[in-house]
């Protein structure tokens, strides 16, 4: 009954992703649409999500109380990115590819498919956990991730700490959770007619990622994708060892069971996908961080019923 219904809560991120796939062989869909699904979800969607469902669902008190888990995730993968920094140099990753695969092992998709899978799985009221986690990933990703990345290029010239790094963790989404945040610690109520347009285009937020995913994987050139040791060992990374601190760390504390879960699921989402595209801009292998990224997206759909079974 319980591998079930941990089957049953994935079908719909299936069928979702099945239809972005079957859409592109049809030619309704191409890599042009999803490069703008991508930026309607990240700067409409999920930001109109953040501030409909705070503003709902929260009051001052619940927002205080669940802040004290924020150090949960920061603990976690500082642990995940030493883990992978140990690991790079026991398999010895290729000269070039070595900060990329760290950034890759311990950075997880926290927002784009970390938060419509954990809606799909547990419904709207996972979004405040879903949100702390994503501040540490951004936070990580966008300074020692970055960084690391930096350095397989031929510049080296990033910095972890920067005016430039600021404004990439100051995202849409990280800056309309902050928004949300103040409005319900200030208990402003926005205008029925804003709470109704935030709450319409924060609907989109699941389909329109799911199919970004089908469409993804339709473009994929299956020849590109081989498993290496260092492949091996990012997939190992992303769905075993960091849920699997995540899971001690939760274990360990007074953590409530729902941000237990959602903890463990984001520790378990795939390579972030701003990887190949910060990797370009350095001039890092990029296609190697593009093959990875598709890997662990399509691996993801096979582990979460894995991890739901074992939550449950």
């Amino acid at each position: 009954m319980i591998i079930l219904t941990a089957l049953e809560s994935v079908l719909s991120i299936v069928l979702m992703v099945s239809t972005g796939y079957f859409l592109c062989r049809k030619k309704w869909l191409d890599q042009k649409v999803s490069k703008t699904f991508s930026k309607l979800v990240c700067n409409l969607a999920i930001p109109c999500l953040m501030i409909s469902q705070f503003e709902e669902n929260f009051n001052k008190d619940k927002l205080i109380t669940m802040a004290k888990g924020l150090y949960i995730p920061f603990v976690s993968m500082a642990i995940c990115y030493v883990i992978a920094v140990i690991i790079s140099k026991v398999i010895k990753v290729k000269k070039g590819r070595i900060g990329t695969f760290r950034s890759m092992f311990f950075v997880s998709n926290s927002i784009f498919i970390g938060l419509p899978v954990n809606m799909a799985l547990f419904g709207t009221k996972s979004i405040p956990d879903v949100l702390l986690y994503y501040i540490a990933n951004t936070a990580f990703f966008w300074t020692i991730g970055a960084y690391e990345i930096s350095r397989d290029g031929q510049d080296g010239t990033a910095k972890i700490f920067s005016a430039n790094t600021l404004k990439r963790i100051m995202s849409a989404p990280l800056i309309s959770f902050i928004l949300a945040a103040v409005l319900v610690l200030l208990n402003i109520r926005l205008p029925k007619f804003l709470m109704d347009t935030c709450k319409y285009f924060g609907n989109l937020t699941t389909p329109l990622a799911m199919i970004f995913i089908g469409i993804t994987i339709y473009f994929v050139n299956f020849k590109e994708l081989k498993l290496g040791k260092d492949v091996l060992a990012i997939i190992v990374g992303r769905f075993f060892v960091c849920p699997v601190v995540m899971l001690l760390l939760c274990n360990g504390s007074t953590v409530p069971m729902l941000m237990k879960n959602v903890f463990v699921i984001q520790a378990a989402m795939p390579v972030m996908t701003n990887t190949a595209i910060v990797s370009r801009s350095y001039n890092a292998d990029y296609k190697y961080a593009t093959v990875n990224t598709v890997i662990t997206t399509i691996a993801s759909l096979l582990v979460i019923p894995t991890y739901m079974l074992i939550l449950n």
